[in-house]
């Protein structure tokens, strides 16, 4: 009997606040449900924001005042949902962890929103989120059931480049694998986020743990990272979503945008720090691929979408050019990027367990994009019919991998 869910990958973008980019998850999600999806993938640091182009005022040997103001604002912007700094791993996903007497929950309550949201869908949730946790951010990937809540979080274990200054290093027990069953398919997932994805022992750390969907939510729009995830999807002979941001620079947080004097006229009161005004939820249009694949974008007349070419947003905030997605020059004045050009493109797909796109990858699509697929989970099993690499084509008499904390075998 084929072993079928619907999955969907959200190719949404960060709001200005966290209450806005709450509803624009529930919304997106509530939209998902309608179509009948059961599992839903947001992109890297989707909430608390992902910091592209911004350099926190940063050199080897230097720090300018600037950076230390631009940090305040991106600190305040990060999710707390009541973990540890060190991690408290199973005493927090199981709420064995003290609260304050004035508090009804530990954090921030974006746990609990989450939770709700759902419950309320029916849709088991996988978000990227920047957590605060003591006096450090944690690049975090956060598991919701709709039954029971919370099941499971983990942090990023090797930020990226420049991210290393903002974000900490997560322990890489939080590799663990989630054993769920949605709709009586039986489903054993993890998340790799972003260039971890480039980490080859990681991957197998996941691989070893026989999981069936494997999750990469991201910030790399390169050209080189379709076929990665295509690479990942056939070594793990799983699944795969990958989530991105597609964001124009106009949209960025007025705190990376704004100039100093704008900043100090905000704190002495003079000026308000501007922030993006809500559009609202875009219509959208459901079409089908060859494939009978549903591909959700927003209705025409309300696309994102303009005349010219693409600028790439790599992880790190970098930008890389290529032919066929290149920087719109069309854009610039006087050498100066405008607000409509963009700074990460979006790029996000869903890969089957033999390394074949199902969908995507959604380029330049701002708003609203949304790709969903049937999966069938025996095709898992088919596939391990030439190729387990964490099993029979390991040679695990002569290979082996430890990782610290962290028990490779499959879950129960």
């Amino acid at each position: 009997m084929p072993q079928i869910l619907k999955l969907a990958v959200a190719q949404s973008h960060t709001l200005s606040t966290t209450a806005e980019t709450l509803e624009a998850l529930a919304e997106t999600t509530q939209e998902a449900a309608f179509q009948g999806v059961h599992l839903i993938l947001f992109p890297e640091a989707y909430l608390g924001g992902y910091p592209r182009t911004c350099s926190f005022g940063a050199a080897v040997g230097a720090r300018d005042p600037i950076g230390r103001e631009q940090f305040l604002h991106y600190f305040q912007s990060a999710v707390d949902v009541g973990d540890t700094p060190a991690g408290a791993g199973d005493d927090w996903v199981e709420r064995r962890l003290p609260i304050a007497k004035d508090k009804k929950v530990r954090g921030d309550g974006t746990r609990e929103e989450l939770e709700r949201i759902a419950k309320e869908t029916g849709l088991f949730v996988v978000t990227g989120l920047v957590e605060r946790a003591g006096g450090s951010l944690y690049c975090a990937v956060m598991y919701v059931c709709p039954k029971l809540g919370v099941v499971g979080k983990r942090r990023k274990v090797m930020p990226t480049g420049s991210e290393r200054l903002i974000w900490a290093q997560g322990s890489p027990s939080t590799l663990k694998a989630i054993n769920t069953t949605i709709a009586n398919v039986r489903l054993t997932l993890a998340a790799a986020i972003c260039w971890e994805n480039y980490m080859p022992l990681l991957r197998y750390s996941l691989y070893s743990q026989n999981i069936n969907l494997y999750l990469a939510p991201t910030a790399d729009a390169r050209d080189t990272w379709l076929p990665l995830m295509r690479t990942a999807a056939c070594e793990g002979r799983a699944f795969v979503l990958s989530a991105n941001q597609c964001m124009r620079r106009k949209n960025l947080p007025s705190w990376i945008t704004h100039t100093q004097a704008q900043i100090d006229a905000s704190k002495q009161g003079s000026q308000s720090v501007e922030q993006r005004k809500s559009t609202g939820r875009r219509s959208s249009i459901i079409t089908k691929t060859e494939d009978n694949h549903e591909l959700v974008l927003p209705s025409p007349g309300t696309s994102p979408l303009k005349n010219g070419t693409l600028a790439k947003g790599g992880g790190d905030g970098f930008v890389e050019s290529s032919k066929s997605h290149s920087a719109t020059e069309s854009a610039k004045t006087n050498g100066k990027y405008s607000g409509n050009d963009f700074v990460t493109s979006g790029g996000s797909c869903i890969i089957g367990p033999m390394g074949q796109v199902l969908a995507g990858p959604l380029w330049e699509v701002e708003d609203g994009g949304l790709l969903i697929v049937e999966a069938d989970f025996e095709d898992c099993e088919r596939g391990r019919l030439d190729l387990d690499v964490a099993g029979s084509y390991s040679r695990n008499d002569a290979f082996k991998l430890e990782v610290t904390g962290l028990d490779l075998n499959p879950p129960p």
